[in-house]
């Protein structure tokens, strides 16, 4: 399961990242769900610096650039405290935001980290707020943050002792290869700085990744439960701004136990002791007040907000805890259950292994849950799609994919083939009819082109089209046949799934198969691109509130679609229709449509009785929507259509 988490975000970073190479920048995933984590609070981290600026740390490093293309920045750590620098730009060279980012100091032109945080998060408020150095924001249930940074090519010197304490862990060639990669630069300074506002943190993200993938299941699982005991044992019930310990500090704790070796059997049977090694040395940072940056032990993580007051109540709960032994993590709900036995009975053993913790089809569920999750490109223009598409063919001859990473490719090739087919409708419109008619013969062949390499509802994509184009007939023809395909009992819809049906009708096939014939998913909407004219306000609503993509269940949009074209040609089949909408949104109990769809799921509904003429059950539907979770971030646009009906009633 974690190796095909981690396959999933590998191959999508790959292809994210030599996109953005072609817009004059790099990008890097990190965070916890890159590492393979699910939990609730996990996140996803983008890092994102210019092609074009290096830093170095010494002048004769400038050899290895070409000055004419390059503009390079010179680290000047004299006087900022260990792990921190201010960057001097060497090159009067350089772009409009940065120029915007400089002050003068020492005669010298420096970047400031505070200014330009706040530039490079104004230039990506459309979608996000600012949260300290990173333009945070949501994409459906998943949070993410952006931080825009500077990379270095070379190993920092203040953490050139660390490779010398790399005797046992992590192995030699892991090791030349986080040092070959250098590091990055963070636009946040130390508070106890003398310039704050202008130094930079150096980054060791890339590291930190490649150092985790490095653990054994053991350790991972160690990291884990660390994680747990931080959200759900130390956090719990505590505001953002008195939390002292972090998820950083218990990832530091991991990588320390692990290579000063102190824990020499890391396996199933000895999971806890793993635990309690790592939570005895966060005991031991709390007393001292030091936690040392494991690259550069000099930087003491504490310093700005664990000491005095702090650091003594904070040593106190954990001495508490300590004197309960492991019994404190039975206040965990997610860990509980998995290690009461083993609290009580020392002769058992925690299971770990994951083929006896689930079935070859809930394997299935999580792999199609990760791709879908994973599957959405942001660019929104054809030439942007047609460099993603030429990028996954180049990947798709590669004989080092697994057999995952191919899956993802494949879906990920649907979703732009159905972004572009939109566009291109979009972008011709309005043209002469015989570049129109081309047009349309190109984007009807990448929608079905796309439904071979997705998933049952990625056939709505066609139907929309035709609705769209006012091809009502043809529109029609696609409905039944995904209702007949929708109809089958061995059909995955998310979590929803008759094991034994899905095993009998699939087992043999391989992943991409069962994909197309068995798997069916929330559709996504694009909210920059207007695929039903019905839902634009819907659309808009949301992109005014920082969301790019709409999801709404399968079968809500597919009822839609078919009241809407039906009603051009047969009102009474659309009353039909219209009832079994009506009675799947009032009686639905959650496994068709989820909790934090069901906003989405009332505005539709109350849509299709507006247009059907149904006022008065369109106003009730309507203000369902506004009493549900606003996750689909819709309430403007209903708002706006109470406001309507009202009008109309008059």
């Amino acid at each position: 399961m974690l190796a095909m988490r981690r396959d999933v975000m590998d191959i999508r970073d790959k292809v994210e990242n030599q996109m953005t190479t072609n817009y004059g920048y790099s990008e890097m995933v990190s965070g916890s769900r890159r590492e393979g984590f699910r939990l609730k609070e996990s996140d996803i981290d983008f890092m994102y610096w210019p092609n074009n600026y290096s830093v170095i740390w010494e002048l004769s490093q400038s050899q290895y650039y070409n000055t004419h293309r390059q503009t390079l920045i010179l680290c000047d750590c004299s006087n900022s405290p260990p792990g921190f620098t201010l960057l001097y730009l060497l090159s009067p060279r350089m772009n409009r935001e940065i120029q915007r980012a400089c002050v003068r100091m020492y005669n010298r032109h420096y970047i400031s980290s505070s200014i330009h945080r706040q530039i490079m998060c104004l230039l990506s408020s459309i979608y996000s707020t600012q949260h300290g150095p990173c333009a945070s924001g949501t994409v459906g249930s998943i949070e993410y943050d952006y931080t825009c940074c500077f990379a270095c090519d070379f190993w920092p010197p203040s953490a050139s002792s660390w490779i010398d304490r790399c005797h046992s862990w992590p192995q030699p060639h892991v090791v030349d290869d986080i040092v070959k990669n250098g590091c990055h630069f963070v636009a946040i300074g130390n508070k106890l700085g003398s310039h704050e506002d202008h130094e930079w943190r150096i980054s060791f993200s890339l590291a930190e990744h490649k150092l985790v993938y490095a653990m054994n299941h053991c350790q991972f699982l160690t990291y884990g439960l660390l994680k747990l005991f931080l959200t759900e044992i130390i956090n719990n019930g505590v505001g953002d701004d008195d939390k002292l310990l972090c998820s950083y500090h218990m990832k530091t704790a991991v990588f320390c136990v692990i290579q000063q070796n102190t824990l020499p059997h890391w396996c199933p049977q000895n999971l806890l002791g793993g635990f309690w090694v790592c939570f005895k040395l966060i005991l031991k940072w709390a007393y001292e007040g030091v936690c040392p940056n494991f690259f550069i032990p000099e930087n003491n993580m504490f310093l700005s907000k664990i000491h005095g007051k702090n650091q003594h109540q904070l040593f106190v709960r954990l001495y508490r805890l300590y004197e309960k032994g492991l019994a404190f993590l039975l206040h965990s709900p997610s860990i509980r259950s998995y290690i009461i036995n083993v609290l009580f009975n020392p002769r058992l053993s925690i299971c770990t292994d994951e083929h006896t913790l689930i079935s070859e089809t809930e394997f299935d569920v999580n792999l199609y849950e990760e791709i879908q999750k994973h599957d959405t490109y942001s660019k929104f223009n054809i030439q942007s799609c047609t460099r993603y598409l030429h990028a996954v063919e180049q990947m798709m001859g590669s004989p080092l994919l697994t057999q995952y990473q191919v899956l993802v490719l494949q879906k990920l090739t649907a979703g732009v083939l159905q972004k572009t087919a939109f566009i291109l409708y979009m972008e011709t419109c309005t043209q002469e009819n015989k570049l129109r008619y081309r047009a349309d013969k190109i984007s009807c062949h990448m929608l079905k082109l796309a439904a071979k390499f997705g998933c049952i509802t990625d056939m709505m994509y066609i139907a929309k089209y035709y609705y769209k184009t006012l091809r009502y007939m043809e529109a029609l023809s696609i409905i039944e046949m995904i209702k007949v395909k929708l109809a089958q009992p061995y059909v995955m819809y998310r979590f929803n799934v008759d094991t034994e049906m899905y095993t009998e009708a699939v087992e043999e096939r391989s992943w991409s198969t069962k994909m197309r014939q068995a798997v069916a998913w929330y559709i996504k909407l694009d909210n920059r691109i207007h695929y039903i004219s019905e839902l634009i306000p819907e659309q808009q609503s949301a992109l005014q509130n920082r969301s790019l993509v709409l999801f709404i269940p399968r079968l809500i949009l597919f009822y839609m679609l078919e009241i809407l074209c039906y009603r051009h040609l047969d009102r009474m089949i659309a009353q039909t229709a219209l009832d079994d909408l009506q009675t799947l949104v009032h009686y639905e109990q959650g496994q068709l449509i989820s909790i934090h769809l069901r906003d989405v799921s009332w505005q539709i509904l109350g849509i299709c009785q507006q247009v059907t003429g149904n006022l008065q059950a369109a106003l009730y539907s309507y203000q369902q929507s506004l009493r549900q979770i606003p996750f689909s971030k819709i309430r403007t646009s209903t708002e706006m259509r109470i406001h309507e009906v009202c009008l109309q009633n008059q």
